[in-house]
């Protein structure tokens, strides 16, 4: 399944480049949902971040490594892919894209694609799964005008 979300931002590529941290991760997080960051090595490829996510009483890992970074004058980016997935994901790959649309303003997108091997299933969590990502407009908005 997949997932695009846009977000523009009045910030040049290398300040948001530069942004995409431990401390903008822990922004980005979703509200609800408790979440450990036992290890974050950054965005470089073969980096590695791990997660506890709980949800009430239970805790579930997830570990990502970063597969591809690039760079050049009009984008930047970065792939995570999904090692080890909590139930019921079975592959993850998150491109995180940074794309010049201006001097001093870019557009960060969000471009996932997720599958459980289960088409059905698939359907049935994406709406949980866009809102959590729809949710992160407003804290990169937030972010970036505080930082």
């Amino acid at each position: 399944m997949k997932i695009i979300i846009k977000t523009d931002i009045n910030r040049t590529i290398k300040e948001v480049s530069e942004s995409f941290n431990l401390k903008l991760f822990k922004a980005l997080k979703p509200p609800f949902v408790g979440l450990e960051i036992p290890r974050f090595d950054g965005c470089l490829k073969g980096d590695e971040v791990h997660l506890k996510i709980k949800f009430g009483f239970l805790s579930q890992d997830w570990i990502s490594l970063i597969t591809e970074q690039n760079e050049d004058e009009n984008e930047w980016y970065f792939i995570d892919e999904g090692r080890n997935l909590p139930p019921p994901l079975k592959r993850w790959k998150h491109r995180h894209r940074v794309v010049k649309t201006g001097e001093t303003s870019v557009k960060i997108i969000d471009d996932i694609f997720y599958s459980t091997n289960n088409s059905l299933l698939d359907f049935i969590i994406y709406p949980a799964m866009y809102i959590q990502f729809w949710l992160r407009k407003t804290a990169y908005k937030k972010f970036f005008k505080n930082n």
